[in-house]
């Protein structure tokens, strides 16, 4: 799920626990969660099974976002995501061949970091 909350001044909302894992990124305004102030421009992962209060001291914008778990660990490397370590080496391997599919319009190649 993705989804745009925007609240008055004042106004609070709890959060359902009905999906597994969620976060909340503040996009304007002053918020407080549970009391709390949430800070800006930071993603804030809830507890799973957990619903707090999200309320605004001024008007606000919000984004929820979350769903259920992946079926199992990613692994991250620069611009590679994938379910397999040995499938990262060989986008690795892809890139530095210069096997990608190059983005229309764009001429600059950029190496793989260090």
């Amino acid at each position: 799920m993705y989804v745009a909350i925007d609240l008055d001044a004042g106004a609070a909302l709890t959060i359902p626990a009905e999906h597994a894992e969620r976060a909340l990124y503040p996009v304007e305004g002053e918020l407080e969660l549970d009391g709390f102030p949430l800070p800006d421009t930071c993603l804030t992962v809830l507890d799973e099974g957990s619903e707090p209060t999200l309320r605004a001291r001024t008007p606000s914008r919000v984004m929820l976002c979350g769903g259920e778990p992946l079926d199992g660990p990613r692994f991250v490397w620069w611009n590679f995501v994938s379910s397999s370590r040995e499938r990262i080496e060989r986008a690795k391997a892809d890139w530095r061949e210069g096997r990608f599919d190059r983005v229309p319009g764009e001429t600059e190649f950029i190496p793989l970091p260090g």
